[in-house]
Order: C-alpha cells, then structure tokens, then sequence
C-alpha cells in the first residue's frame, strides 16, 4: 500500500453496501427520502416539523420505494442556532418511533456532530449522514463503535450552515475526489466497515451552478473509485439557476441529472420526490439491463 501514489490506497472493487440489516448489491439503485425535522427547511419548511405528520410521511415514503429515510434536525442553511441538546430533541424520538414501526428500514441521520451521531445510534440510527465533510473528527469513531455507515462528503472547506463566497478550483473534481477518498480512507482507519462508507461530492455545498453542473458531468470519475458513490440534488440551487426556475419547479431538472448519475454509476439518491425519483431510476436501470420490466405485452399478442 505504501508503494502507491497518493490517493490511490483509498480506492477500492466495487462491492455490497452494507446498510442496517441489508446488503445492496452494485448494481442496485437505492433512494434516500428526506424528513426533515426543522420548521424551517430548504424546501417545503415545516412540512414534516410535526411529528406525526413526519411519521406518515414515512410511511408513504416507503410505499413510494424508499430504501432510506434519511431525518434531519438542523437546516443546512444560515439560520438561528440548533444547540445540540436541541438537535437531539428534534431527531431521538422520532428514530426511535420510526425503528418501532419499520424495523427493517434503513435509518439515515443527517448531522455533523459527534455527541448527536452517538444519541441516534443508540435510538437506533444505522447511517450517518456527514454533510460537512468530516468538520467534527470524532463521527468517524461513533460509527465505528455502533457499526453505522458513514457518508464521506466535499463541502470545499466551508464551516457548518455556512454560505459559499466566490469558490474558486483549480480542477473541483480533483479537489472533491482528494477529500472524500481521504475521509474515505481515515474511517476505514478508524474502524468503520468499508462495505458501509459512501463518498458524496455535496452539490452546492462550497460550490456554484458552474461546480455543480461539472461534477454532475464528471461523475464517473467518482463512481470509478469503487466507493458508493451518494447523489443529493434534489430541488437544488444549481437545478434552479441552471434553468431559471424556482424552487416548486425543479423537479424535472433533479430528475434529469438523477437518471445521468446513475448512468454513471452513482448508487444512492436522497431525495424530496420519492415516486418519481424511483421511477427515473427503475427506468435507468432497465436500460441498462440491471432490471426487468414490470410487465412487457406490447408485441407479443
């Protein structure tokens, strides 16, 4: 290992992903659904705040295809200050009510902070979904200890619920493949299983339309790492500046630059509209010869 060039070591075959009480085949496509437990969210803010009509709607996420709800207790936007103490109030209780009643699904906990990962561990978390590329060292060595998988993320340097300012890269793409296969790299160091480490380069995250939309374009050099690769455009800015829309109309862009991903190998997307974003991905994977059609008539009568 030591003979190889920089980075390389942090490659790997491609392999199951290892979530929960799943292992999920590479050629799976899997949606992440979004509950956000925040009155003030990026996108339809306070939706799901109350926790009843949060647990419905994962219920109906889960009708819709979702392999992953991933709950979120503190927008990811400049905001007024979620204290930990209070991050844990909002996300605990409603894991625990959720591994109740689905005890097979993967439960997903979007946080960055190391004293919250271990609260919804123990509540029964099976992801940890860093967004902020490793800002707290210690969530590596919580989900080492409880077992959890780790999304690996590039979010160019920027501090937690901070707003990018003039980014500016040499190449983004290598920039975003050194940080998340490093992170990659310093969880499986710290004990987290391989098979449950995800990289995601974080779309708008440190970055402007012109980042996203390359990303977008070079993905392929992500997915040819091996890591599982986590797409999360759902409804984003560079969605809406890209074709001059506003936020309740960027549906059909998430789902176009959702079906290039996974073309190019991305494996798990998180997502607003699950229907249509398991829709798009069943159709890519039928393309690609990865599943069947649900029923096939035309022609053969």
């Amino acid at each position: 290992m030591d003979d190889l060039p920089p980075g390389a070591a942090a490659h790997r075959e491609p392999g199951p992903l290892r979530l929960g009480r799943h292992d999920f085949a590479p050629g799976r496509l899997l949606v992440m659904a979004i509950v956000n437990r925040t009155p003030d969210s990026f996108y339809r803010p306070g939706i799901t705040w109350d926790e009843g009509r949060a647990l419905d709607r994962v219920g109906t996420v889960v009708a819709e295809g979702a392999d992953i709800v991933d709950v979120g207790g503190v927008p990811a936007r400049p905001a007024a200050e979620v204290t930990v103490a209070e991050e844990i109030r909002r996300t605990v209780p409603f894991i625990e009510a959720v591994r109740a009643a689905h005890p097979d699904l993967v439960i997903s906990v979007d946080t960055w902070r190391h004293e919250v990962a271990r609260a919804v561990c123990e509540a029964g978390a099976d992801l940890l979904n860093d967004t902020w590329s490793g800002w707290d060292p210690k969530l590596a060595d919580v989900a080492a200890e409880f077992g959890t998988g780790l999304v690996c993320s590039h979010a160019g340097g920027l501090l937690p619920r901070t707003r990018l300012f003039r980014a500016a890269y040499t190449d983004v793409m290598a920039d975003v493949l050194e940080r998340t296969l490093a992170l990659a790299r310093q969880a499986e160091q710290a004990g987290v299983d391989r098979d449950r480490i995800l990289i995601d380069p974080a779309h708008d995250f440190g970055k402007n339309a012109w980042h996203s939309l390359e990303i977008s374009r070079r993905l392929a050099e992500m997915t040819a790492t091996g890591w599982p690769v986590l797409l999360a455009v759902s409804n984003k800015d560079f969605v809406g500046e890209t074709l001059n829309v506003p936020l309740e109309e960027r549906l059909a862009g998430t789902l176009a630059v959702t079906s290039v991903a996974a073309w190019l190998g991305a494996r798990v997307f998180r997502a607003h509209q699950v229907a249509e974003t398991r829709q798009a991905l069943d159709m890519v994977a039928a393309i690609k010869g990865d599943l069947a059609p649900a029923r096939v008539i035309r022609g053969l009568t």
